[in-house]
C-alpha cells in the first residue's frame, strides 16, 4: 500500500519579524492619520498638516526603532543569562541536569526508563540545546532578533504613515479629515486581514479589531482637533 505525503506548514517561525512588521505598520497608519486627521480638524491649511504628518512618521518611525531594539535587547540578554546559568550547571552539576530533563520528559507524558534513555541521548548530541529548548524554551524559532526588529518596525512604520500622507496631499482641503480617515480604515482592514492570515489566524477577526481601534484613534484626536480649533 502506497503511504501519502504529509507535508504541513506552521507559522511559528514567523513570530519575531511578523509581530514588528504588523505593530510598526498599524501604528504608522494609525498614529499619522490621527495626527493629520486631528490637525486638519483643527481648520489648519494643507501645507500645515502635510508638515505635521512628516515629522510625525520621521519620529514615529525613530521611537518605533530605538523602543523596539531596546525591549528586545532586554529579552536577549535574559535568554543570555539563562544560556550561560544553564552552561555552568551542565559543567558543574551533570548528573543533576540530566536528572532534572529525564524529569521534564516524564511530565510530558513519557515513562522514566524511556525519558531517561531521551534525555541521554540528546544530552550527547547537545545537552545545551535540549535544556534551552526543554527547560528554558528557547529555540532558534522564536529567539529575540533586536536587529531584525527595529529594522522591521521603522520600515514598516513608515510605509504604514506614508499613506495618509498621500492621501492627503491629493485630497481637497475641505475634505482632508473625511478622505485620509475613509482611506485609513480600509487600509486598516487589508492590514488586519493581511496580518491575520500571514499569521494563520481568522482574516475577519484580524480585520475587525484593527479598524475598530484605529477608528478610534482617529475619533479622538479629530474630537481633540476639533475643539481647539473652535477655540482659536
Amino acid at each position: 500500500m502506497s503511504r501519502l505525503s504529509h507535508s504541513e506548514i506552521h507559522m511559528v517561525h514567523r513570530i519575531g519579524w511578523l509581530r514588528a512588521a504588523v505593530l510598526g505598520a498599524n501604528d504608522g497608519l494609525v498614529s499619522t492619520a490621527s495626527l493629520v486627521v486631528g490637525v486638519a480638524a483643527a481648520g489648519s491649511g494643507r501645507t500645515e498638516i502635510l508638515v505635521a504628518g512628516l515629522a510625525g512618521l520621521v519620529a514615529g518611525a525613530m521611537s518605533m526603532a530605538a523602543g523596539e531594539y531596546v525591549s528586545v535587547s532586554s529579552q536577549s540578554d535574559t535568554e543570555q543569562a539563562d544560556l550561560a546559568r544553564e552552561t555552568r550547571e551542565l559543567k558543574d552539576t551533570p548528573e543533576a541536569e540530566l536528572d532534572e530533563l529525564t524529569g521534564i520528559y516524564v511530565g510530558r507524558g513519557l515513562d522514566e526508563d524511556l525519558a531517561r534513555q531521551v534525555a541521554v541521548q540528546l544530552t550527547q548530541k547537545d545537552a545545551l540545546g535540549a535544556h534551552a529548548r526543554d527547560e528554558l524554551g528557547i529555540s532558534e524559532t522564536v529567539t529575540a532578533r533586536p536587529i531584525q526588529a527595529a529594522v522591521v518596525s521603522a520600515m514598516t512604520f513608515a510605509a504604514g504613515a506614508v499613506i495618509p500622507l498621500i492621501v492627503a496631499s491629493a485630497a481637497p482641503a475641505a475634505q482632508i479629515s473625511a478622505i485620509v480617515a475613509g482611506t485609513t480604515l480600509i487600509g486598516l482592514m487589508a492590514l488586519g486581514g493581511l496580518g491575520a492570515s500571514v499569521g494563520g489566524a481568522g482574516v475577519v477577526k484580524g480585520a475587525i479589531r484593527v479598524t475598530f481601534w484605529g477608528a478610534l484613534a482617529m475619533a479622538a484626536t479629530a474630537a481633540v482637533g476639533w475643539v481647539f480649533g473652535v477655540a482659536a
